[in-house]
């Protein structure tokens, strides 16, 4: 049965006077070793204060000097990067709805004019910033645009977007030069990147039908079917859709 000490107790007999001073000898023990220990901290702390505070030196300094990096390098470079990028999207755009001359007009996006930077000459010059990333995107469409397959795969291999619409976009270009180049299987794979990375009812539909009809010449039949079928099933109002049940039918087809 367990017991305890009232306060002021004495001890009655010889064996509980023993337990008694056992127990203040451990007790003191512990604070003993206590103090010892934080004697021995204060003295570590008391020889290395120079140690620590030079640590903590370097740390301030480390994120001050970040800090004053991102303010007054970074985002000043941002903005002039950003300013930059205008001149050759307008001639990116332009191509696009431009097909009569659509190379050169993609020639001037890429290289510049007039002494201003095209797409090449930002990704160069502005590396790490938004502009950059953006530029790396519209230079491997234009690539891919122009039938220059492996630079368009180069440049849009480097870009990345959390974007709903260019993230797929990118990936699904770089499936588009891979099919242009004969290698159906990796094109397959892009496509299926771009659908993961997003379900929307431009970019989805879109990849799903490139997907599936790259699966089909693969004679992947299988996998060709789950994609057709998921356009008809979730994007019936799509372009894509129009033509669905044949491709469905073609899929199904054993023979």
């Amino acid at each position: 049965m367990a017991t305890y000490k009232k306060r002021g107790h004495k001890p009655k007999s010889k064996a509980e006077q023993q337990q008694f001073d056992e127990h203040e000898s451990t007790t003191a023990e512990v604070f003993s070793t206590l103090d010892e220990s934080a004697s021995r901290t204060e003295a570590w702390v008391a020889n290395n204060q120079n140690y620590i505070l030079g640590v903590i030196g370097v740390i301030a300094v480390g994120v001050l000097g970040y800090l004053a990096y991102v303010q007054f390098v970074q985002k000043p470079k941002d903005a002039e990067a950003t300013n930059e990028l205008l001149y050759p999207q307008q001639y990116f755009e332009q191509a696009l709805a431009n097909t009569a001359a659509k190379d050169s007009l993609y020639n001037l996006a890429l290289e510049g004019a007039e002494g201003k930077y095209g797409f090449l000459d930002i990704i160069d010059e502005y590396p790490g910033t938004k502009a950059s990333n953006l530029a790396s995107y519209s230079a491997g469409m234009a690539y891919l645009n122009m039938n220059k397959y492996q630079e368009a795969i180069d440049h849009l291999e480097d870009f990345s977007s959390d974007d709903d619409i260019l993230g797929p976009l990118a990936k699904g270009g770089i499936g588009d030069a891979f099919m242009q180049l004969g290698q159906p299987e990796d094109a397959l794979g892009y496509y299926e990147s771009a659908i993961a990375l997003s379900t929307n009812d431009y970019t989805t539909p879109k990849f799903l039908y490139k997907a599936g009809v790259t699966a089909l010449e693969l004679g992947q039949r299988d996998k060709a079917l789950k994609h057709f079928q998921k356009i008809k099933d979730g994007f019936s109002s799509s372009d894509e859709a129009r033509s669905i049940d044949a491709f469905i039918g073609m899929a199904e087809n054993t023979n």
